[in-house]
C-alpha cells in the first residue's frame, strides 16, 4: 500500500489524505525512492507537462465515453445480440443466423438512422460512399461538395481528377461543384445559403479535414447545413461521409437530417479490432439503393458470406468504439498540446472541442514530415524495424508517406499517421489504443525533429 504514496501521476489524480495513509517505513526511505520513480518517468519532461495540464479535457473525454457506451449497450439489448450472431455463413450467404440484421438494427439504433447495412464486402471508406453517392445520383443530376474539396481518393470518384474511363461520376454524366470554405477555414455561411441549383440532386458534407488544412465539422454544424440545403430544396438529398467522426461526439449526422452517412470500419467504428468492411446508414429507402450498388438490383442486402471470426470481430468492435475513439481523442490533445509548445501550427488548436480523431501538425517541411512518420513507426508494435517511404498509393494525387505499424493493415483506428508530401507538408495523426501510446511516441518524435 505504501508504495502508492510515492507515486507520482502522470496526470493530477485524487489522493487519500496522509490520515488514512501512513507509511510503513521511514521518511529517508520514502525519499529515495521518490526520486528513483521521478528518473523513471515513462514521458519526456515535455510531454508530461502536457498531460499534468490535460486532467480536464481527459475528464470530459471519460463523460462522453460513458455516454456513448451507454447507447452502444442499450442498442446491442435491443437487437438481442447473442453468441449465436457470431456464427458467420458461405457461399450466397443465406443460410446464417441472423447476425447481420442484428449487427445493422444495432448499428442504426446507435446512428439514429432508419436502416444500415453493416458488411465486410466494403473495400474501405472511400468504396461505401462511392456506394452511397452512385445511389443518389443519375444522369444529368449535379454533385455538390459544401465543405470545400473533398477526400483525395474520392477525386476519381467523383471526376475531378481523370479516372481513365472507368467509370467515374464524370463519366455516366454527373457534373460537379464545390463550394469553397471560408477564410477562416469554416463553412461559407453566406455561399452556401445560394448554392444550390435546380439541378443539385446531391449535398456531399465532409465531417473531418481530410488532407486539407481546416476545420472539422461538428455534428450540430453539418445540421445547420442540412437546414440550409434543404430550404432551398427540400428534395436534396444529403450525403455525410462520417469517415472518424463516430463517437466523437454524443450524437451523429443521421440525428440532424443526414439522409445517408458513409465510414469505414477499420476506422473508428471498428473498435481497433474489425478487420475489414464499412457503413451506410440513414434512411431506409437510400440504405437499399446503396446495398444495390454493393451488390446488384434485386439482390439488396440479404446475401454475401461473412466468416465467423468477422462477424464476432464487428460486433465487438462496434462495441469497444467508444472506448477507443475516447483514446484517439485523448491522443489528439496531447499531440497538439506538445506540438504546439514547440512552436508548431496544429489544426485543432490546443483544448479545443474535438469533432474527429484527426490531429493535423504542420512540419514546415519535407525532412521533418519523412522524420515525425519515422519516429512514429519506430515507436509502433507491428513493424517498427522498417523504414516508411513516400510514394504513389492508388487514389491519391500527391506522392504519400504512412507510418501505421498496425495489426490491422491501413487500421487509422490504431496509432498512426500519415501526409502528403506537398505544401504545407503537414502530419495527419489519428488514432491509438490509449493515450499512453502518443505519449511515448512524441518523446521519439521530440528527438527527430
Amino acid at each position: 500500500m505504501w508504495v502508492l504514496s510515492c507515486y507520482t501521476a502522470a496526470y493530477p489524480a485524487y489522493t487519500l489524505r496522509p490520515s488514512i495513509l501512513k507509511p510503513a517505513v521511514p521518511s529517508s526511505c520514502r525519499v529515495s525512492l521518490q526520486l528513483h520513480h521521478h528518473h523513471d518517468h515513462p514521458f519526456v519532461p515535455e510531454v508530461a507537462k502536457a498531460v499534468d495540464s490535460l486532467y480536464s479535457e481527459f475528464r470530459a473525454v471519460d463523460n462522453l465515453v460513458a455516454h456513448n457506451t451507454s447507447r452502444v449497450l442499450k442498442a446491442f439489448q435491443g437487437a438481442r445480440v447473442g453468441s449465436h450472431h457470431f456464427a458467420g455463413c458461405t457461399g450466397y450467404g443465406h443460410d446464417e443466423a441472423g447476425g447481420r440484421e442484428a449487427l445493422d438494427q444495432a448499428f442504426a439504433e446507435i446512428f439514429g438512422a432508419e436502416s444500415a447495412i453493416v458488411r465486410s464486402q466494403f473495400f474501405s471508406g472511400t468504396h461505401a460512399i462511392t456506394c452511397a453517392l452512385f445511389a443518389f445520383l443519375r444522369p444529368g443530376d449535379e454533385l455538390l461538395a459544401v465543405a470545400g474539396a473533398p477526400y483525395d481518393t474520392l477525386e476519381e470518384v467523383i471526376g475531378k481528377r481523370d479516372s481513365h474511363g472507368l467509370g467515374s461520376l464524370k463519366d455516366f454524366g454527373v457534373t460537379y461543384r464545390e463550394v469553397p470554405l471560408a477564410e477562416d477555414g469554416g463553412l461559407d455561411w453566406d455561399a452556401l445559403a445560394g448554392a444550390l441549383r435546380p439541378n443539385t440532386k446531391c449535398a456531399l458534407i465532409q465531417r473531418s479535414c481530410g488532407y486539407s488544412w481546416r476545420q472539422s465539422l461538428s455534428v450540430n454544424e453539418i445540421g445547420r447545413a442540412i437546414k440550409m440545403i434543404k430550404m432551398q430544396n427540400p428534395k436534396c438529398l444529403v450525403m455525410v461521409d462520417n469517415c472518424y467522426g463516430e463517437f466523437v461526439e454524443s450524437i451523429e449526422p443521421p440525428m440532424v437530417g443526414a439522409d445517408l452517412i458513409a465510414g469505414s470500419l477499420i476506422k473508428n467504428p471498428g473498435g481497433t479490432i474489425a478487420p475489414c468492411g464499412g457503413y451506410v446508414a440513414g434512411r431506409r429507402e437510400w440504405v437499399e439503393a446503396a446495398a444495390a450498388r454493393l451488390s446488384a438490383p434485386g439482390l439488396g442486402i440479404d446475401c454475401g458470406s461473412t466468416p465467423g471470426y468477422i462477424m464476432r470481430s464487428f460486433f465487438q468492435g462496434l462495441f469497444l468504439s467508444p472506448q477507443m475513439v475516447g483514446e484517439a481523442v485523448k491522443g489528439s490533445y496531447l499531440v497538439a498540446e506538445v506540438m504546439a509548445a514547440k512552436g508548431y501550427k496544429v489544426q485543432p488548436l490546443p483544448r479545443v472541442p474535438r469533432h474527429d480523431t484527426v490531429q493535423a501538425v504542420q512540419l514546415g517541411s519535407r525532412e521533418h514530415l519523412l522524420a515525425f512518420c519515422e519516429a512514429v513507426q519506430r515507436s509502433s508494435p507491428v513493424g517498427s524495424f522498417t523504414k516508411p517511404v513516400a510514394g504513389t498509393t492508388a487514389g491519391y494525387a500527391s506522392e504519400v508517406i504512412f507510418a501505421d505499424g498496425t495489426f490491422i493493415d491501413g487500421s487509422t483506428s490504431e496509432l498512426s499517421c500519415d501526409g502528403p508530401l506537398r505544401e504545407p507538408f503537414a502530419v495527419f495523426c489519428q488514432g491509438g489504443t490509449h493515450w499512453t501510446q502518443w505519449g511515448l511516441v512524441l518523446g521519439e518524435v521530440l528527438k527527430s525533429i
